[in-house]
């Protein structure tokens, strides 16, 4: 839906959806929001699309809260939108003042639709203005790709991931709770910037992957090794793991419960919630003259009773 105006072009590439505020004709679902035998599939709940298209802001391309503002000619426009265009409309140009879609915002909360995550399962029928709320929680909303070697822009479930990685990653796949690894660099230059292959492991019947990197500690070059599962936070909160690396008489162990793949493999790496060893341990632990990374990181996979 092209704007013919680059102004408008810019806007809608940086989209913002605005909170609702609180209102007392407004059903509050926080605590069934991701219940959908709550919100079951109701019956003759259809929303023609040119009632969703006057609730699209024509900026940002975003369902529209209230306020909803129009100017003096009933052209709409959501709140963030608004100080964006300079208090002008952006379809006929006259100024906006401060006039509210009062009619508008009514019918909003006369609507019930259902989850964008329905082709996910979640058969839920939400009212418009709890709808937002909903799919930002929803137990069915897919998954971002883990892999970190490279901006991946898959989503799916979990299933459909595990494939993924496997077929489009060539990641390794291991089946069993237990691990050991060696994770070897020759070349000095690479020892700086060193990256590996994500590993997955399958046990329990879930899906653990296991990252080991180089990166900037403030100015301290660093290794971490870190788990994370591939589920929900509720579901990794029931397991927990173990890293342990040495060499020369000396160790370094971790343990810790998987980030769940929720949080983004950067958020998991940069709280350094993992085993971390600096780089002159690092090589150390690999002896011989210190110029070669060679370590072995054996692990464990346990579920809490």
């Amino acid at each position: 839906m092209a704007s013919g105006n680059p102004f408008f072009d810019d806007i809608r590439s940086k989209p913002e959806v605005i909170d609702p505020p609180p209102n007392e004709d407004m059903m509050d679902v926080g605590e069934h929001v991701n219940d959908p035998a709550q919100n079951a599939l109701k019956p003759n709940v259809t929303v023609s699309s040119s009632v969703r298209e006057l609730l699209e802001c024509p900026v940002c391309l975003n369902a529209m809260y209230p306020p909803i503002h129009q100017c003096s000619n009933g052209h709409t426009l959501c709140s963030g939108c608004k100080p964006r265009v300079h208090n002008r409309c952006p379809t006929c140009r006259h100024e906006l003042g401060n006039i509210r879609c009062l009619a508008l915002e009514k019918v909003a909360a006369s609507l019930e639709l259902p989850c964008k995550y329905q082709s996910f399962g979640c058969i839920g029928i939400y009212p418009y203005y709890s709808k937002l709320k909903h799919e930002s929680q929803c137990i069915y909303r897919p998954y971002n790709c883990p892999y970190a070697g490279s901006e991946c822009t898959v989503i799916g479930d979990i299933p459909y991931l595990v494939a993924h990685l496997k077929d489009d990653h060539k990641v390794d796949m291991h089946n069993g709770s237990t691990f050991n690894h060696r994770y070897v660099k020759s070349n000095p230059q690479e020892v700086e910037n060193a990256t590996w292959m994500l590993t997955v492991f399958s046990c329990f019947g879930q899906y653990f992957c296991l990252h080991f990197e180089a990166f900037q500690l403030g100015m301290a070059p660093v290794y971490i090794a870190f788990l994370r599962f591939m589920g929900d936070d509720n579901e990794a909160k029931n397991y927990s793991y173990s890293l342990e690396v040495g060499g020369n008489g000396r160790k370094t162990i971790w343990q810790g419960v998987p980030r769940s793949i929720r949080d983004s493999h950067r958020k998991v790496r940069d709280s350094f919630d993992g085993l971390i060893i600096q780089r002159n341990m690092a090589l150390f632990f690999s002896g011989g003259d210190r110029k070669e990374l060679k370590l072995r990181v054996t692990g464990r996979i346990w579920k809490e009773q």
